[in-house]
């Protein structure tokens, strides 16, 4: 039976103390094979988030069905304070783990992580500077990459076509960008995709690259007002598809830093990941106010996400748009 009344009842929440989420999943079944490494580069991954992070950073980790040895672990930073919510489940995949962590918070922004991201100092102040130079920016990405304009970036190219504020730029970081690609095991089909790429730059300077990659992206939390319930896959298939629509669904703009602020460590260690230099205090950035945001008309995705789209994937008219936007001539028609 119940005896009095409970004195939380119709209070209404505390204000918020903290104006960014990170929600990183943790999947390490074994520490064998493929995962000999693995809990080694999540420890290199969250110490490097503790240490770039500001202290109104809500941190959020899914153990994924890991091992005992991982969840006791994480349980560790748990309780010492270290991370903020911790979220033990079976393994049911790196985006429902995702889904999990968004629910029951309200801060602005929200960072989707890979658990084998190495954060580098300064990253959060450059993404809100994105956000802020950029107010149709829904996603902002820290690791720049091989043409990421190709890639659910149509409404951008037709939203800028004629603005001048959209050109190639020469690539600001080549060796950090070519780092990235090899540490997945791709590599660039053309040389010229890590010498230019397609920016947009704001009228108070600030420059980004069109795209945004999933491996670690920060997303405007409006993007989630409706949040889907269950993916089918662990890894990829469409379950990471859902993530790469949501800014455009919405009519706003997948971009990326223009400098480098994350390295991608794979599932083996190597001496480097030992040598970044993380001293120094992250300051608190102040809140971003975020509107709802109305999703995209059914013409306008018709418009912009097929027709147009389709219109640029003709090689004359592609290479054309290509020259049009700053790319030298030599690289136009091949790149």
């Amino acid at each position: 039976m119940r005896v009095g009344l409970n004195p939380h009842k119709d209070q209404p929440l505390a204000e918020a103390v903290f104006t960014h989420q990170v929600i990183i999943p943790v999947h390490i079944p074994n520490q064998e094979g493929y995962f000999t490494d693995s809990l080694r580069i999540v420890q290199k991954c969250l110490d490097s988030l503790f240490s770039t992070s500001h202290s109104a950073t809500f941190i959020t980790v899914v153990n994924n069905g890991s091992d005992s040895i991982t969840a006791n672990y994480l349980t560790q930073l748990w309780q010492e304070g270290h991370i903020h919510e911790l979220i033990q489940t079976t393994a049911i995949g790196k985006v429902n783990a995702l889904l999990k962590g968004l629910v029951g918070h309200r801060q602005a922004l929200v960072t989707l992580a890979d658990s084998d991201v190495l954060f580098l100092p300064g990253w959060q102040q450059a993404t809100q500077e994105v956000f802020l130079s950029f107010p149709k920016a829904g996603v902002v990405g820290i690791v720049p990459q091989y043409r990421l304009f190709l890639q659910h970036c149509s409404n951008v190219l037709f939203d800028l076509f004629t603005s001048k504020q959209l050109r190639f730029f020469s690539v600001q970081d080549p060796v950090s960008m070519e780092k990235f690609h090899q540490s997945i095991g791709w590599g660039p089909s053309n040389p010229a995709h890590g010498q230019y790429t397609l920016c947009v730059k704001s009228v108070s300077g600030i420059t980004a690259y069109v795209g945004a990659g999933h491996f670690v992206a920060t997303y405007k939390r409006a993007l989630f007002d409706s949040i889907q319930s269950f993916t089918e896959y662990r890894m990829g298939g469409t379950s990471e598809t859902y993530l790469d629509e949501l800014a455009w669904r919405k009519n706003t703009w997948r971009l990326t830093t223009y400098a480098n602020y994350a390295y991608h460590m794979g599932n083996a260690f190597e001496p480097w990941m030992d040598e970044i230099d993380y001293s120094g205090k992250q300051a608190v950035l102040p809140a971003i106010s975020v509107k709802p945001l109305p999703s995209a008309t059914s013409f306008s995705l018709f418009l912009k996400h097929k027709l147009f789209k389709h219109i640029l994937k003709n090689q004359l008219i592609k290479a054309w748009f290509y020259r049009f936007k700053g790319l030298p001539k030599t690289h136009a028609s091949t790149y």
